[in-house]
């Protein structure tokens, strides 16, 4: 009979005991994984996202900080009845401020329809709508006497120009790229949920390991 040598044999049995059991494999939990799905479906059935919800909120404070300013100048000008119905009812395309007001409610208009009524994940209706206006507000500039009316010449077409590029560049540089790092986060957490349940549908507890009633007892 052949002897095994003594360190041969405890280096066996030391690899044996380090090799880890079937219930003492850590289980891959998909419940942490459900939970963000849960919670991301959970946010868009309820509305929209946090930042395009802000984007909303800097499309009203264009068109109320531009109406605000309006106001102002029609109060400067000598009363707003007075101003109103020459600026209104009298339009004149070089020396009225009602339309640069006209173009910020176009802008309310188009991009609250557009990212918070139908949530469009696209760019196409805030380059439609700065083209407007800045190409608007460049004729305006170089046609009419704006600048010839005080100060307010230059700064209701500066204000409305630089507001309509911000809208521009926070949906263009936040919004899209965010929702769509959120979208691709919960399809990544989507398929890690199905693969975890696939591989391991559940963790084997203490009870199901015995022996069958016909065994000997002690086997």
């Amino acid at each position: 009979m052949i002897r095994v040598p003594a360190d041969a044999e405890n280096a066996h049995s030391s690899s044996v005991e380090s090799c880890p059991s079937l219930r003492d494999v850590p289980s891959i939990n998909p419940t942490q994984l459900m939970a963000r799905i849960e919670s991301y479906e959970g946010r868009e059935k309820k509305g929209i996202s946090d930042v395009r919800r802000t984007f909303c909120l800097f499309v009203t404070f264009d068109l109320l900080f531009i109406t605000l300013l309006w106001i102002i100048e029609l109060n400067v000008k000598g009363g707003i009845e007075t101003t109103l119905e020459k600026e209104v009812l009298h339009y004149d395309y070089s020396s009225s401020y009602f339309d640069i007001f006209l173009l910020a409610v176009f802008r309310f208009k188009v991009l609250i329809l557009a990212y918070a009524m139908c949530r469009l994940r696209h760019w196409w209706a805030i380059a439609f709508t700065t083209a407007v206006t800045s190409a608007f507000l460049l004729a305006k500039v170089i046609i009419s006497q704006l600048f010839s009316q005080g100060a307010f010449g230059y700064v209701l077409p500066i204000i409305s120009f630089i507001l309509a590029w911000i809208e521009t560049w926070f949906l263009d540089f936040k919004v899209l790229p965010q929702e769509a790092e959120e979208e691709n986060r919960f399809l990544i957490a989507q398929d890690a949920s199905e693969r975890a349940a696939l591989l391991h549908p559940g963790v084997l507890s203490d009870g199901q390991f015995y022996s069958p009633p016909e065994s000997v007892a002690g086997s």
